[in-house]
């Protein structure tokens, strides 16, 4: 790929919106000058306001085939672990093709939706029966290959899950297909670090689970294994998603799930939290002190009944935070930016809750912080377009009615609040474009693929 140049008539930079921008974007696929002031001559136009991708910082990819298969009226209690159940029965049919046609659908869908990285948070590693595969990283492999077929930018956690609870007890049946021993794990981590080091658009961290899942011999394990691979790759691991994993870890050990991690590890920029939402106000500030990233999942926290995350005081202490789908029963970046917003305007009775400053505009500021937020959880060079960044951009739909006659902010708050219908129209990742007038090339074989792979699983 030679340098190109691109012309914006409205981009969003970090210092603000700029007008009449020129990009070069170099044979590597990242922005090696931004001009402003210039003009088209020679570069290609650009159909609308362009704005950096959004990361997507947590993903489950099999879970987008039960998106909808489990609304149907319950038991008393009905919840996350009720949910968890359902959710075990239905991946004990799932095959390693399966696997990679979900994931291929999924992320096209988030391209076409404007996402533009994941960080794929991996547990599914074995067959039905618990057995690792011929090649243990068989799984990983498919979530790559539909990376590559979608041409997404991806952060692979594989991760560690070893217990059913606090305590280090046995895993249950349904965890079966998810199990590692460390020593096995490690030679995990290490297969993928070798083989995806230094490829485009890839990046390697690890996730142990959650402290329910991992001891605390097995978390320093994966931790101290990660730093000899590579000391600046990022870790993720599920916190205090349920009120019944606080007080089990109580139980435990006589810390919440958060407070321990801040007592006994140490969080840091490395750290991305998922979830995070039973946080009592010294754990909220201590999270935010410690430069680690809130990773919150509003579309997937509300289906399950997660609770709601205390936003105000997490930001006015400078906290960070990015936005995942995790089990995608919602594939929109605006859509979780405003279920952020909404979740804490029907906790607080009040309305614009999460902005900072009066007049400052509220879709611009959830969105801009997202994005960064989510390329430092992903620990890969996106999230703003500046130069030395990877070109992961979108092009906003002005031809949508809610964004028409917009300006500036104004596109961010009509995208995230209005009544929008296609907000995006152009993506690009890494300097090549996946997504054109709203279409991801692969959007309609994919689909049919994973028809047919549904008809399948739910017949």
């Amino acid at each position: 790929m030679s340098t190109r140049r691109y012309f914006a008539a409205h981009a969003l930079l970090p210092q603000g919106w700029a007008r009449d921008v020129c990009f070069t974007v170099d044979a590597g696929g990242f922005l090696s000058a931004i001009e402003t002031g210039c003009t088209a001559t020679e570069a290609e136009r650009l159909a609308g306001p362009v704005i950096a991708g959004m990361p997507n910082l947590h993903s489950h990819a099999f879970q987008r085939a039960m998106a909808g298969l489990t609304e149907k009226g319950g038991p008393a209690g009905d919840s996350f672990w009720s949910w968890r159940e359902q959710m075990y029965r239905f991946l004990e049919r799932l095959t390693p093709d399966d696997v990679e046609v979900i994931a291929t659908r999924l992320y096209v869908e988030m391209l076409e939706a404007g996402y533009t990285s994941v960080a794929e948070f991996h547990y599914l590693h074995h067959d039905a029966s618990g057995a690792p595969y011929g090649d243990p990283a068989e799984m990983a492999w498919r979530h790559v290959a539909a990376a590559d077929t979608a041409g997404i930018g991806l952060t692979m956690l594989p991760v560690l899950y070893a217990h059913s609870n606090f305590g280090g007890l046995p895993p249950v049946a349904g965890q079966r297909r998810f199990i590692h021993a460390i020593d096995a794990f490690e030679r995990l981590m290490e297969t993928l670090a070798t083989r995806l080091h230094g490829t485009p658009l890839r990046r390697v961290g690890a996730a142990p689970h959650s402290l329910r899942a991992v001891t605390p011999q097995e978390l320093g394990a994966v931790i101290a294994a990660l730093n000899r691979m590579d000391s600046s790759a990022p870790l993720h691991i599920h916190a205090a998603e349920q009120r019944k994993e606080v007080d089990d870890s109580l139980a435990w050990s006589g810390l919440r799930p958060v407070e321990w991690l801040l007592k006994e590890v140490g969080l840091s920029e490395r750290w991305t939290l998922v979830h995070a939402t039973h946080m009592t106000p010294e754990e909220t500030e201590g999270v935010a002190r410690s430069g680690a990233v809130a990773g919150l999942c509003p579309s997937t926290e509300g289906d399950l009944g997660d609770g709601f995350f205390d936003a105000p005081r997490y930001l006015a202490a400078g906290g960070r935070f990015g936005i995942g789908g995790d089990s995608h029963v919602g594939v929109d970046p605006f859509m979780e930016l405003r279920w952020f917003e909404y979740g804490q305007r029907l906790k607080s009775e009040r309305r614009n809750v999460l902005v900072q400053d009066i007049g400052a505009s509220l879709g611009g500021e959830l969105y801009r912080r997202a994005a960064v937020g989510g390329a430092q959880a992903l620990a890969q060079p996106v999230g703003t377009l500046a130069i030395g960044q990877r070109a992961d951009w979108i092009v906003l739909n002005t031809d949508d009615a809610a964004l028409t006659e917009q300006q500036g902010d104004g596109w961010l708050d009509a995208a995230i609040f209005g009544p929008v219908r296609r907000p995006v129209r152009d993506v690009m990742v890494g300097g090549q474009w996946r997504v054109r007038d709203g279409v991801h090339p692969q959007s309609a074989a994919s689909l049919a693929r994973y028809r047919t792979m549904l008809k399948r699983l739910l017949a």
